[in-house]
């Protein structure tokens, strides 16, 4: 277990790999653990961290760091710490919501960014998500049991169930289309296609955002592409990362198996 201090409190990380840094952030359910399958695709090429958010996995507990803004200033630190000074960044829910803001204000320190499962808007989270009974119920309600899902699984009761509301108190009456708009980093958005806590945008609408952002839609995937479909997910993770550097992500080509229904 790797853990720094910053500003006296404990953020735990692990690090696989060697070479150009990439950062993954987990989302409201789990820990960093269940990103170990990604980090070693992609440790064949970079220099892979995956870190546990404020009240998340092994990281402190404390109700004053859990707003985006303390979460997302979390991420710089981090950086800071490690010294990174470009990153490509891997986001999964609450993470893909921090690395959508720390790229907006940021975009000097962002190369390339991978939103998954992320909510545009507040009405597009299931209220169950929002308000959630327990971690471990949310667990239970957006994973199978199988041995892939037991990182996510086993983590989850580690969370502060106070850090999932604050995260959606921030994004209350807030929308993230107006950032999407103006983001000038090149973002692949990923969606599962039977995801029951986050409502996918329409294929249009992020059509109509510019053209360094672009969306895939796994079918057969849930809340957590990553683990759901697995094998897919991390060739498609290393088709986006092979991009050059500012290139769109919209000149990927989409293979056969993650062809997405145009709606």
């Amino acid at each position: 277990m790797s853990a720094i201090l910053i500003d006296e409190r404990i953020v735990h990380y692990e690090v696989l790999g060697r070479g150009r840094p990439i950062i993954f952030l987990h989302g409201w359910v789990g820990s960093w653990r269940y990103w170990v399958p990604a980090m070693q695709t992609a440790a064949m090429s970079f220099r892979a961290y995956a870190l546990d958010l404020w009240g998340f996995g092994d990281t402190t507990k404390d109700p004053s760091c859990y707003s985006l803004e303390k979460q997302t200033a979390l991420l710089e630190r981090f950086m800071q710490e490690m010294g990174i000074g470009k990153v490509a960044l891997v986001g999964h829910g609450l993470g893909a919501l921090i690395s959508i803001l720390f790229a907006r204000r940021t975009p000097e320190m962002v190369d390339r960014l991978m939103a998954v499962s992320v909510p545009f808007e507040i009405s597009a989270v299931n209220g169950r998500l929002r308000s959630p009974a327990s971690p471990a119920d949310l667990a239970d309600w957006l994973l199978s049991r199988d041995p892939l899902t037991e990182p996510a699984r086993t983590d989850a009761p580690k969370a502060d169930p106070a850090a999932i509301v604050a995260s959606f108190n921030d994004l209350d009456g807030a929308s993230l289309m107006p950032l999407m708009d103006s983001l000038n980093t090149p973002c692949l958005i990923v969606h599962g296609q039977n995801d029951p806590a986050i409502q996918t945008p329409t294929y249009e609408r992020v059509m109509a955002m510019p053209d360094r952002i672009h969306q895939i839609i796994l079918e057969e995937s849930g809340h957590f592409p990553m683990i759901d479909e697995s094998a897919k997910f991390n060739r498609l993770l290393t088709d986006f990362l092979a991009l050059i550097s500012g290139d769109s992500p919209r000149q990927l080509q989409l293979k056969d198996e993650w062809k997405r229904r145009v709606r």
